[in-house]
């Protein structure tokens, strides 16, 4: 597992409507100084039940990484190989409750 500002890879848990489904995800960030905070992004790995859901027209989930708080996330189309692109706006869910830029 990799963390740093930009980075994220490693496990975390996707909160989507009735249930947490574990992934692993592979986000990085990069801070907008118009806007004033960090945008983010990234995809997780493989999981049929998250892809279907996505396909049915799911786009909204809270992201959670050991040791940070929960975030909302964007779900977006499924790329090539099966995973669910992710995406947000503000402080990024690695980062620690402690630390970061909250939007």
């Amino acid at each position: 597992m990799a963390t740093d500002e930009q980075e994220y890879r490693g496990p975390a848990v996707l909160r989507v409507a009735d249930q947490d489904i574990e992934v692993t995800v592979r986000m990085s960030a990069h801070f907008e100084p118009i806007e004033g905070r960090f945008r983010w992004a990234g995809r997780t790995n493989p999981i049929d039940d998250l892809r279907e859901r996505v396909g049915n027209g799911l786009r909204k989930a809270a992201i959670t990484i050991p040791g940070s708080p929960e975030t909302p996330v964007k779900l977006g189309d499924p790329d090539p190989w099966g995973g669910v692109r992710i995406t947000g706006a503000g402080t990024p869910p690695w980062f620690p409750a402690s630390e970061g830029v909250h939007s």
